[in-house]
């Protein structure tokens, strides 16, 4: 994001809370934590910020856009984020499945129980169909949702959720959903709560391991754009999910500038909603800001003024890959202040590299946390660009480093049988 809007010549300076190595680039590193409203306050007052684009989900749910609102001193500054009320839509899967239900958007069907039901829930489970869907109402850090194969895989599971509070307080309601089988797509839009501009789509790859196999991660790699997304299935998806969405936000009066993503599974071409986030994915973004052909600043700018019915959104013809350099171990425990090699020997070519767990010392970039980097990079089909990203990566070293090498392996173009 610090990549894309630095590229704006409407940015004249560039902060980043807390930022990491690869932000220092491009900004001005803040280290202050995503959640300390006071701390971001000031330092928008002392560093005469006027807009604040937030990143994490975190600090929306927490509410950190009417903490603005509610701050005189810094309420004139535009907060690119929702509502802690419209927040909700990402913080808590009951709320997101009721908003579904309500304006008729496609999604599994699902029940929600706590403590004071739980016998009910143990009832519904034991007569519900297979594979089935338990996903912690909070936020768990992108780790609450479990699907199993068995019922007492399911039964053990929902009682350690409730009973043991496997995920602390995201877990103390919990939403049983039927179980999708498709394929998962990502689609993200930019609204002022009453106008929209759809962005370029992406697909993600979460499992650890080649072919998707292995245990969820954040994130191991993305494409797009995402080959079965043809104009009849873009047509669903506008009218069945984005349009009442929006439509929704403005019926209940949500407070809404920023960014809404869908996940979505496609299940026989027709589109249904897995979950809403209020900001961009990762490692999605990777790959759909770098395709986006249109200065950053002035489409937030846009938001913020609700004149996003004037945007044009131009995407570039290239498809983007990205793959993610993880840190041995991850998604389990993993260390971190390994030194990265290599860094300054990359050759001047089209790719990116994406910082995400580094931090600097001295003159060494150092790994610090599970997903470390990214490499993001084009070509004429998806396969070339992921090539690309594990040429560059190749040519990195970290001790432990692993990265999926097969990221868009569905999408492999197949020789052309002549015979």
């Amino acid at each position: 994001m610090a990549w894309k809007l630095r590229q704006s010549p409407l940015c004249n300076a560039l902060f980043v809370a807390p930022g990491n190595a690869g932000t220092e680039q491009l900004a001005t590193n803040l280290p202050i934590s995503t959640t300390d409203f006071a701390a971001l306050a000031r330092a928008v007052l002392e560093h005469q910020i006027d807009m604040v684009i937030v990143g994490p989900e975190e600090p929306l749910v927490n509410g950190i856009w009417d903490y603005f609102q509610q701050n005189a001193a810094v309420r004139h500054v535009q907060v690119i984020g929702p509502s802690a009320e419209a927040a909700k839509l990402e913080g808590s899967k009951a709320v997101a499945k009721a908003f579904m239900q309500r304006y008729g958007i496609p999604t599994a069907g699902y029940r929600e129980f706590t403590k004071d039901n739980f016998e009910e829930g143990m009832e519904y489970i034991r007569n519900h169909p297979l594979p089935i869907v338990l996903k912690a109402d909070g936020l768990a850090a992108g780790k609450g949702v479990i699907i199993c194969h068995h019922v007492v895989e399911a039964l053990a599971e929902f009682e350690l959720m409730l009973q043991h509070s496997k995920f602390g307080e995201a877990g103390k309601k919990v939403v049983v959903e039927a179980f999708l089988k498709g394929i998962e797509m990502s689609l993200f839009v930019v609204t002022d709560g009453k106008d929209y501009v759809l962005l370029p789509e992406a697909k993600d790859y979460k499992r650890v391991g080649a072919a998707d196999t292995g245990l969820n991660t954040g994130g191991m790699g993305a494409v797009s754009p995402v080959p079965f997304f043809d104009e009849t299935l873009r047509k669903k998806v506008i009218e069945r999910v984005v349009e009442p969405t929006i439509r929704g936000l403005q019926a209940e009066g949500l407070k809404y500038t920023g960014f809404l993503f869908f996940g979505l599974m496609i299940v026989d071409q027709e589109p249904f909603v897995i979950e809403y986030n209020c900001r961009m994915g990762d490692p999605e973004t990777q790959v759909v800001l770098p395709r986006m052909d249109i200065d950053l600043v002035h489409l937030m700018r846009c938001a913020a003024a609700g004149t996003l019915h004037s945007v044009e959104m131009a995407q570039l013809p290239q498809a983007a890959a990205t793959v993610v350099a993880v840190s041995g171990g991850y998604p389990g425990p993993y260390e971190t202040g390994k030194a990265i090699h290599g860094l300054h020997q990359i050759p001047d070519t089209q790719s990116v590299i994406f910082h995400a767990g580094t931090r600097r010392q001295g003159n060494e970039v150092l790994t610090n946390g599970g997903r470390v980097l990214s490499v993001t990079s084009f070509g004429d089909n998806i396969q070339y660009a992921v090539q690309e990203s594990i040429f560059i990566l190749e040519l990195l070293e970290f001790e432990g480093m692993y990265f999926r090498k097969d990221i868009g392996y569905e999408f492999e173009q197949k020789p052309q049988n002549n015979g």
